[in-house]
């Protein structure tokens, strides 16, 4: 690393730094703002087609931030580095890490990475696409695609780079607290900017006037309304930034509402989407006066010379693009591979020998195609002409109908003959046509597989026409040893591969098809992620014992090593050591901030214990002592963050951080959490009452009073912090206070299952109250039209309904509750009306849920179909499935089945059970009504399992194949004909609840 610069010299080279790369620099906002982007440079210049390159500082107020400059890395006024580049380059990411290098950080040593991470805000209207990125684990930089502001769509696409200075100073300088920073020679941080820090912190959460809060946050929401009529964009995104701060203040004092926080939200976003509007119409107005950059359409390629093979041939596709976020991974290579392949055997080019290789990488899709056909197959054509009869005389000589067909086709009429075409005979011709070469099909693939790459989220940036989660930058196809030099929207394909970016040569060229994997393997790229989890899990387990005489739980751990697998592409294990005092936290706590934060491996030590170590995976080379320091820095400022949350918790009592829930909104007319809290305990509470009196007196004292607490730990510092602790924090808050094991037991239950696979409750409260919440939960957000749609859901009620049914499936003592039951409950208690309708529709979500469970455990798709009419009872269901798998391979249950298939397959849908023995004309009429209800009197008052019901109902089967036998069911009398299909509806009626019977075949 070269000289660490002070602060003001920091911020004097990033001025710099960017000035030379053509940015305006501009000055920060008068007044207070929650971060650069707000800032009227950023905010309103993205808009519109002209083109703005511009950087600054800005110092970004955040009241709800304020630790009175206790906390080491928490401040409620921090330095932001702003820069917008409209349009975006191409190469932003190679001009950020310039930057970097200008400041004095060696890229080589250090380990620099880019780590999805999307970016919104409501208020604004606006949202991007982009990353964090992370100096040796520390995020130092939000790195953004912009899509919209203020409600409108970007066109250009804009790139937001936000540098967090006081985090890169503490990197650079390598101190522990902001205060120590040297911001100028002599002068640090504390000694400068201290004082104002901790009596802001005291203005923002102690002794700021409520009153005159809200008394500003209504003036200058008027007077951004007085400026939109008066049509002055700038003073009225002015007076919303004002609004905005006003507002943050009151929140940090703890005096926003549910209600309130919904409304003010609404008004702000309104006034800025109209400033937005505004400010565009007035540069139109004004006549774009900076120029106008706007993606145009592409140029049409001109077209290249393909190469021809003539042997059986090797290709290899790399669509190279900036960091993608790790689960999209797996399915692009998929995607590109079967698109591939479906392509080339429609062509005729996929051979029975013929191997397909698929690599991905944070940066690549990779696929490689060995012995593949040189060209495809000659095939006959026909075409039609007039019909015979039409196309000759009366003396054999040809029509103007097939004179006219001929010269269509290029030939003398001699040369047309007869064809059969759809059983008729026409005039007409087949000609051979050439199969096209190998390269004129690949062309057309890798354009179609390039335009047709889609992600859960996708952006836009500098390449018409296309849309994908991140950035493509480059192509390489190559069949045999050529370039096919495909073009798609603007991007040619060639040789020319990209490896690291702080590789002394960035761009390596590639031989052949068949040597691009082991090209990139020279250059430190390993593409097959199973090499790479491989190398990852040996790596981390070898440091563990070694180092620490530990090991890494790979298997629990596997989540988070695939998504190690898919953020680096060549993984370097690195082993840290943390303060073993923070072992004193709980150690769900640590777990969490090291895995969720910071995709680090934590060690355990024999006995399953956590060690004060962790293991860290670094992208490719770099100096392995310089990255654990920092990556221990990192988690030491984490660890304390934790520890300030931790300790800031347990001053109050569970109900004393319970009667925050007021001040979070759940949703839109459903009210706040704590308005939902109060739902799952009634909820709870009612459904327990299904239970038939089955709760103990400990177990319903327990349920009560965790339905006291239910959900407080959501209003916690540390759940705020680390949602994913909801409950964890429960658990150990309700002990720590001194609550019955029973009531923290089932607080901590009440979330679970979190996923499919989890654990589900093991007591029974924990069970009520897991089932009340996502009851709640799918009751209401269908109530008020918030059902998913698509791939959207935002408030996991998929995951709520797999969740309900894995509760129901698996706590044997909660089989009196159906899921209708417990809807039609939920309902009751919610604030908005539940219509039938809704009602209805929320229950067929949670069947195809169970339905898809079903099918996942491995039943097939006949048997979870044929159980489905118990979707309502998941249990049973279940029960139902396995059941049924075992009966379907014997001779009874297959007699049965026919039996009443019969019986199912002649009554009309609308055909009432009902019949009057007086009318029977036949025995077999008589034998089956004796079954009939000798069966029926049999299951009277059970809910017989399958096998039982199999046992009971198998005395039909002779007596409904008689009927059918020696009885004319549709007799001429309409009433003997109704009467005996009422017999069998009678029959339908007593086994449509078992099964769906048509399912089954």
């Amino acid at each position: 690393m070269a000289t660490v610069p002070t602060m003001q010299e920091a911020l004097l080279r990033l001025t710099d730094y960017w000035a030379g790369r053509g940015c305006l620099i501009v000055q920060p906002m008068n007044t207070e703002v929650g971060a650069g982007t707000l800032n009227p440079a950023t905010a309103l210049r993205v808009l519109g087609p002209e083109p703005w390159r511009v950087a600054y500082v800005e110092p970004s107020v955040r009241p709800d931030d304020a630790r009175y400059g206790d906390n080491p890395n928490r401040l409620q006024t921090h330095t932001q580095f702003q820069v917008i580049l409209k349009p975006e380059p191409g190469d932003a990411q190679d001009l950020y890490l310039g930057s970097l290098a200008a400041l004095g950080v060696d890229l080589r040593a250090h380990d620099v990475r880019f780590v999805e991470d999307d970016w919104a805000s409501p208020a604004l209207g606006a949202w991007g696409l982009g990353w964090e990125v992370w100096l040796d684990g520390l995020e130092i930089t939000q790195f953004t695609y912009f899509q919209q502001s203020g409600g409108l769509t970007l066109d250009p696409v804009s790139v937001e780079i936000t540098y967090g200075m006081e985090r890169i100073m503490m990197a650079l300088q390598e101190v522990t607290h902001f205060k120590d920073i040297a911001y100028a020679p002599g002068v640090s941080y504390g000694e400068a900017f201290g004082q104002a820090e901790y009596e802001m912190s005291r203005y923002y959460l102690d002794n700021a006037d409520i009153a005159t809060g809200r008394e500003l946050f209504e003036a200058y929401a008027a007077e951004a309304r007085r400026m939109l009529d008066a049509r002055l964009p700038v003073p009225a995104h002015l007076h919303v930034l004002k609004c905005s701060h006003a507002f943050n203040v009151l929140d940090a004092r703890g005096a926003i509402g549910t209600t309130e926080r919904a409304r003010a939200f609404a008004r702000m976003r309104d006034l800025a989407r109209e400033a937005a509007e505004l400010w565009t119409e007035r540069r139109a107005e004004l006549g774009h006066p900076l120029g106008d950059a706007a993606t145009r359409p592409a140029a049409a390629a001109e077209p290249a010379a393909l190469p021809q093979i003539t042997a059986p041939g090797t290709f290899a596709l790399e669509i190279g693009m900036e960091e993608l976020p790790p689960r999209e991974v797996p399915r692009a290579v998929r995607y590109v591979a079967d698109t591939l392949v479906q392509g080339l055997r429609e062509a005729g080019l996929y051979a029975d020998d013929t191997q397909v290789d698929e690599y991905g990488t944070p940066r690549r899709l990779v696929v490689v195609i060995r012995r593949l056909e040189p060209r495809e197959p000659d095939t006959e054509q026909v075409v039609k002409g007039p019909r015979l009869a039409a196309a000759y005389d009366e003396a054999g000589g040809p029509t103007r109908a097939l004179l006219g067909f001929a010269r269509s086709q290029g030939v003398d009429p001699e040369q047309v003959g007869t064809v059969t075409v759809g059983g008729g005979r026409y005039a007409g011709l087949t000609r051979t046509v050439p199969g096209r070469p190998a390269a004129e099909v690949l062309a057309e693939l890798v354009a179609r597989v390039v335009r047709g790459l889609r992600a859960d989220k996708n952006m836009r940036w500098n390449a018409p026409g296309l849309a994908y989660a991140r950035p493509i930058r480059w192509l390489v196809a190559l069949l045999d040893e050529h370039e096919l030099p495909v073009t798609a929207a603007g991007l040619t394909a060639g040789r020319v591969t990209r490896v690291h970016r702080t590789a002394g040569e960035p761009l390596v060229p590639v031989p052949s098809a068949a040597a691009l994997p082991e090209t990139l393997r020279a250059h430190g790229i390993e593409p097959d992620p199973a090499r790479r989890r491989e190398r990852i899990v040996e790596e981390a387990q070898a440091l563990a014992a070694r180092e620490a005489g530990g090991a890494v739980d790979a298997a629990g751990e596997q989540p988070l090593i695939e998504e190690i697998v898919h953020l680096v592409e060549e993984p370097v294990a690195i082993l840290g050591s943390f303060d073993p005092a923070y072992l004193e936290l709980p150690q769900e706590i640590l777990t969490t901030v090291m895995r969720k934060h910071q995709r680090y491996l934590p060690v355990r030590r024999r006995d399953g214990s956590l060690a004060p170590h962790f293991v860290a995976v670094a992208n490719g080379a770099c100096d392995h002592a310089a990255v654990r320091a920092g990556n221990e820095a990192v988690l030491r400022a984490r660890f304390e963050d934790a520890a300030f949350f931790f300790r800031h918790d347990l001053r109050a009592t569970p109900e004393e951080i319970g009667r925050g829930l007021d001040r979070l909104t759940f949703a839109d007319r459903l009210g706040s959490m704590a308005d939902r809290a109060a739902r799952i305990r009634a909820i709870a509470a009612d459904l327990a009452g299904l239970l038939g009196g089955d709760l103990t007196a400990s177990e319903a004292a327990a349920l009560r009073r965790a339905g006291e607490l239910a959900k407080f730990d959501l209003a916690s510092s540390m759940v705020i912090e680390l949602s994913s602790l909801a409950g964890t924090m429960a658990r150990e808050y309700a002990r720590r206070a001194g609550e019955d094991e029973a009531v923290a037991r089932a607080l901590y239950e009440m979330e679970l299952p979190r996923s499919a696979g989890d654990e589900p409750p093991s007591s029974v409260a924990g069970a009520l109250l897991a089932a009340a919440d996502r009851l709640d939960l799918l009751a209401g957000l269908f109530a008020v039209g918030s059902a998913p749609t698509g791939s959207s859901d935002p408030f996991g009620l998929r995951r709520a309904a797999l969740g309900l049914t894995a509760i129901l499936r698996a706590v044997p003592r909660l089989a009196p509750v159906t899921v209708r039951d417990g809807l039609e409950i939920a309902a009751r208690h919610q604030p908005v009306e539940v219509t039938a309708e809704a009602l209805a529709e929320t229950e067929r979500f949670v069947a195809r849920r169970l339905e898809q469970a079903l099918l996942d455990d491995g039943h097939p798709v006949r048997v979870v179909r044929a159980v489905l009419p118990h979707a309502g009872s998941p249990a049973y269901a279940e029960r139902a499935a396995a059941d049924l798998a075992g009966l379907l391979r014997t001779e009874r249950f297959d007699r049965l089945v026919t039996a009443l298939q019969r019986v199912l397959r002649i009554i009309p849908e609308d055909t009432a059970a009902g019949y009057d023995p007086e009318l029977f004309t036949e025995p077999a009429e008589h034998r089956l009504e004796e079954a009939f209800t000798r069966v029926r009197a049999g299951l009277a008052g059970r809910t017989p399992t399958l096998p039982e019901f199999t046992d009971a109902a198998l005395p039909l089967a002779a007596p409904v194949d008689a009927y059918f036998d020696d009885v004319m069911v549709m007799a001429k009398d309409p009433a003997v004909r109704a009467n005996r299909l009422g017999l069998l509806a009678a029959v339908r009626d007593l086994v449509a609840p078992v099964l769906d019977w048509r399912e089954i075949t």
